[in-house]
């Protein structure tokens, strides 16, 4: 259904967050001693981000942000991918270079020598599978139009960008020059909305960004509502129908919406055991989605690929599979 055998071009180019996810169990009276809401997200500055840092026991440190989990996913299925992103030339960019290039993911943009460093994510994650992310951005907002990689850009069948960056004036020029080029190559561009309240952030350039220069748009359901103002999932899916051929809308464990061509199909979610960490759900359904449609496949087929990443996923710690997904896909998409 999926294999390994790819162009020598590459698949997936994307441009995202380079961050350190640091994930370690913990129990809920810690995030009531931190005063942290179970679930939610939190900015925070370099000071708390070390503070937290040290008070974590049994980390595991992987390379993270959204589009660099997507690419590795995608790099694990055969694919050919390569990441954009900025670190800092200190511990944790070493761990973050190291760790997205043991996926096979090409991660060739230079570390800053200077300014803020390596940017982290610390993600506890309590006995009931919700995880509560404290993140400190650091260098990763730093990523300019002259650290893309124009040559991969032009030769990758689809750009991936993710939403988080659109804050950074410098980073959102680095996203519009890329997609230029990517669209004057005849390439495909898709989009990850990343998060609602980013999304509110910049609703009305986000819905232009949608209609002048996206293919391929990722989004739960919050995230959609919020683009188009309205708390109807139904008129929100409406509006995108008028602007984006090709989207796939996340509902959590009651699997996912594609709208394609007008269309809108439902997508079963694919249930492999109880759930026990949420973190990068979306993220590998990006990446198996992607893939798909890299080598290809029709959108309800690669839909179906990614709900059986983001399924497997749930069941495990951490963003990045303990299984051989090619195999788990190829055994459950079986004609």
């Amino acid at each position: 259904m999926i294999n390994k055998t790819n162009s020598p071009s590459i698949d997936i180019v994307g441009i995202g967050n380079a961050i350190v996810d640091v994930l370690t169990k913990v129990d809920d009276s810690l995030l009531e001693r931190l005063s942290f809401n179970k679930g939610s997200m939190t900015l925070i500055d370099e000071n708390k981000a070390k503070e937290l840092y040290e008070m974590t026991t049994n980390r595991i440190q992987r390379s993270g942000g959204s589009v660099a989990n997507s690419l590795a996913c995608v790099a694990q299925l055969g694919g050919k991918a390569a990441f954009v992103g900025r670190v800092r030339d200190d511990k944790l960019g070493e761990i973050f270079t190291e760790e997205i290039s043991t996926t096979g993911t090409i991660f060739k943009t230079p570390p800053s020598s200077v300014g803020p460093s390596t940017a982290r994510c610390l993600i506890f994650v309590t006995p009931d599978a919700q995880r509560t992310m404290c993140t400190y951005l650091g260098a990763s907002v730093l990523i300019e139009p002259k650290d893309i990689d124009l040559s991969a850009v032009r030769e990758a069948k689809i750009l991936y960008l993710e939403g988080y960056l659109w804050d950074n004036p410098s980073a959102k020029n680095a996203f519009i020059k890329a997609s230029e080029i990517a669209k004057d190559a005849g390439r495909k561009v898709a989009l990850s909305l990343s998060d609602s309240f980013c999304v509110s952030r910049h609703c009305e350039s986000f819905v232009k960004l949608v209609e002048d220069h996206i293919d391929i748009l990722f989004a739960n359901e919050d995230e959609i509502r919020t683009l188009y103002k309205t708390s109807s999932l139904n008129t929100a899916l409406e509006e995108l129908k008028k602007k984006c051929d090709l989207a796939a809308i996340t509902l959590g464990d009651k699997g996912s919406i594609l709208i394609s061509n007008g269309k809108e199909i439902k997508i079963d979610p694919f249930i492999f055991g109880k759930a026990i960490d949420t973190t990068g759900a979306g993220d590998l359904y990006a990446g198996g989605f992607l893939k798909g449609l890299a080598d290809g496949l029709k959108p309800e087929l690669s839909a179906k690929i990614g709900s059986i990443c983001a399924g497997h996923i749930v069941t495990q710690l951490g963003s990045r599979s303990n299984t051989d997904l090619l195999n788990l896909i190829n055994s459950h998409l079986e004609t």
